[in-house]
């Protein structure tokens, strides 16, 4: 799988944000990290082959079976990404505070147990993936697919309904408080820094 999109995105003379990485034998690790850019959302990562597949949740995942949570696929993030967290600078793409929400390890429902990889990439291709999610918040079984007659990257996140499942769940509120102050903090001296020259480039504000 290929990292190609993810770097022709970003400037690593000027970002902090991981260029590769190699995955630990054996265990397969997913992350969700709380990215306060543009607009506020969840990235919600899993490592297949090496690479991260990655998915932007507006809303934030949930426990909470009833919740259909939109999932946007986006560009595949290399391995060391799933320990990044702190401040994309402006100018970047991306810029904005990124906070690793959860993270952990996970398993397939319906794995042959032969090649982890090619039956998650094979579930993903069909748009329908069911995966086990052991982390510090998001606990048990979840499924992602693909929306049909929409665009090819839009999907669902949902979680099943097992003995972690609740009935209301809101993902800002397993949110530190001192983490949405930063991320607000960083939108306001961006808008700030942005201001002057938006009134000097009136066109670009449109």
């Amino acid at each position: 799988m290929s990292l190609s999109r993810y770097k022709q995105k970003r400037n690593f003379e000027s970002t902090t944000e991981p260029v590769a990485g190699k995955p630990q034998q054996g265990i397969h690790a997913f992350v969700v990290q709380r990215h306060h850019a543009t607009r506020l959302h969840y990235d919600f990562r899993l490592e297949v082959a090496g690479v991260l597949k990655s998915w932007a949740v507006p809303k934030g995942p949930s426990m909470n079976p009833a919740d259909k949570r939109l999932a946007m696929q986006v560009e595949d993030h290399p391995y060391d990404y799933k320990d990044f967290q702190g401040t994309i600078p402006q100018g970047n793409y991306g810029a904005g505070t990124v906070y690793i929400w959860d993270k952990g390890t996970y398993e397939l429902m319906r794995g042959s147990g032969k090649n982890f990889d090619a039956d998650a990439q094979k579930e993903i291709e069909s748009g329908d993936l069911k995966i086990v999610l052991k982390g510090k918040k998001l606990k048990g079984e979840f499924a992602l697919v693909r929306m049909k007659a929409s665009n090819d990257n839009a999907w669902l996140m949902i979680k099943h309904r097992d003995k972690y499942a609740v009935d209301q769940y809101n993902s800002e509120d397993y949110t530190p408080e001192s983490v949405k102050t930063k991320g607000i903090r960083e939108k306001e001296a961006s808008r700030k820094k942005k201001a002057p020259y938006l009134l000097l480039n009136p066109n670009l504000s449109q």
